[in-house]
């Protein structure tokens, strides 16, 4: 799927405006977080998802967001799912194949978020159209900033209480 511009984009390039955005939030680390997820065509919001978990950590919303992102991608077209977290995207881009061949097991220790991370990898090898990539965040991406206002809806939901 094309990218177009639309302002300042990851690193230098253009904000991608298709492909699946991914984020995850957590206010203090651990403590309360929430995750989220839009699907974008050409500017246009096909689908989003977010969730909340009482007591979690950053990373793992970062992955469960990842997950969320995977499940929504389809298997049978191209498309890219964008994250602001290089653990996530250099995890499913650079390592898991080997901590896979070893048992799950790093070279200097065990695997943090081990059931996350294998759950994502299996999505990620279910469907080889899909890329996933690191997009930055916030401000640099329209889309990876409405991930991260649906990832952090919780806490406004919260305020209103």
């Amino acid at each position: 799927m094309g990218k177009t511009s639309a302002g300042s984009g990851n690193g230098g390039e253009q904000d991608p405006q298709t492909g699946i955005f991914t984020d995850g939030s957590c206010q203090g680390n651990p403590g309360p977080g929430g995750w989220g997820v839009v699907f974008v065509r050409d500017g246009k919001v096909v689908a989003e998802r977010r969730g909340f978990e009482p007591q979690t950590t950053n990373n793992r919303m970062e992955w469960t967001a990842m997950i969320a992102g995977l499940e929504m991608a389809p298997a049978d077209e191209p498309v890219t799912v964008y994250s602001d977290s290089q653990l996530v995207v250099r995890t499913l881009n650079e390592w898991a194949k080997g901590w896979e061949a070893r048992g799950w097991k790093r070279k200097d220790g065990p695997v943090t978020n081990l059931d996350l991370v294998q759950q994502a990898w299996a999505l990620k090898q279910q469907r080889p159209l899909v890329k996933v990539e690191w997009v930055r965040g916030h401000a640099a991406s329209q889309w990876n900033a409405y991930a991260d206002q649906l990832a952090t809806a919780h806490l406004r939901e919260q305020d209103r209480d």
